[in-house]
């Protein structure tokens, strides 16, 4: 692999003073020389003229958060960081290439959940190119790579998790959303390593059942979402009548034989359970009739 290498360039303020110094000189030696009809003269002038021509091409800019990656010939030289007017070989090609911070939001993809469902999920990928040779000529075009990189990244975390999960130890897409967005950032990071790409930050942007069945989804997640509160109820009220019959033998408040706990076990869950307030009923006679 190509790894980057800092290229340290000149000032190009000084490079260019120098070089118009020499066109002007070149400018006036050539004017005394037809003057004073020295050819030697005359064929020096125009020699430093026009090397001072091509040695301007060696000029270039470099803006912040900015890189300029150098070949000769085809070959890597290096990668020039520092902003401002710089001066190097002039047969140096000189590609410039952005160091800063770029985010892009994919395209809303439809792929199935690990429960087979169809769903709707886009993201937002926030990164920058840290290592300029790789993200030159390690990929072909490395912004194409990481927008394709990311969507697959996305497709794959989509099928590794159900969209939504009842049970709070399973992670789904929906009730897990920072632990969602630190896998995918893992998983596109992964992608991105022989990119020079580093991911700063990764979440899901959108996220929904395919239309298809958002129907029927909804259904389903009102009537799992009835089932998990109704669990939740009963298993609270098991707990309060286990407490209030512990609590009765322990103070001694009434003794209660096996029927009659039954009985009151039954009441107890009715009221605690049902979804109408309790109805109250006067017992007039003994504790058995």
């Amino acid at each position: 692999m190509i790894r980057e290498k800092e290229q340290k360039a000149v000032s190009g303020y000084a490079a260019l003073a120098i070089l118009l110094l020499v066109l002007s000189a070149s400018i006036y030696g050539f004017v005394q020389g037809v003057m004073q009809q020295d050819k030697a003269m005359i064929v020096g002038t125009i020699v430093a003229f026009v090397a001072s021509l091509v040695m301007l091409a060696g000029l270039f800019v470099v803006d912040p958060n900015e890189g300029r990656v150098l070949q000769l010939f085809g070959s890597y030289v290096g990668t020039v960081k520092q902003p401002g007017l710089r001066f190097a070989n002039p047969f140096y090609s000189k590609r410039r290439l952005s160091l800063r911070v770029r985010n892009f939001e994919s395209a809303h993809l439809k792929v199935n959940d690990i429960e087979g469902n169809p769903i709707e999920l886009a993201a937002v990928v926030v990164w920058r190119v840290v290592d300029t040779a790789e993200a030159c000529f390690e990929v072909d075009n490395y912004e194409n790579y990481v927008h394709v990189q990311s969507e697959a990244a996305l497709r794959n975390l989509a099928t590794s998790y159900a969209y939504d999960a009842h049970d709070d130890k399973q992670m789904s897409l929906r009730g897990h959303t920072s632990e969602i967005a630190e896998h995918l950032k893992t998983e596109i990071q992964a992608r991105l390593n022989r990119a020079g790409v580093e991911v700063l930050e990764s979440r899901i942007s959108h996220l929904a059942y395919a239309p298809e069945i958002a129907s029927a989804m909804l259904q389903r997640q009102q009537a799992g979402a009835i089932i998990a509160a109704r669990q939740r109820i009963v298993d609270g009220a098991v707990g309060m009548v286990e407490m209030a019959l512990a609590r009765l033998e322990q103070n001694k408040v009434v003794t209660l034989d096996g029927e009659r706990k039954a009985a009151m076990v039954s009441n107890l869950l009715v009221v605690l359970c049902g979804e109408r307030s309790a109805q109250p009923v006067l017992n007039t006679g003994t504790l058995y009739q």
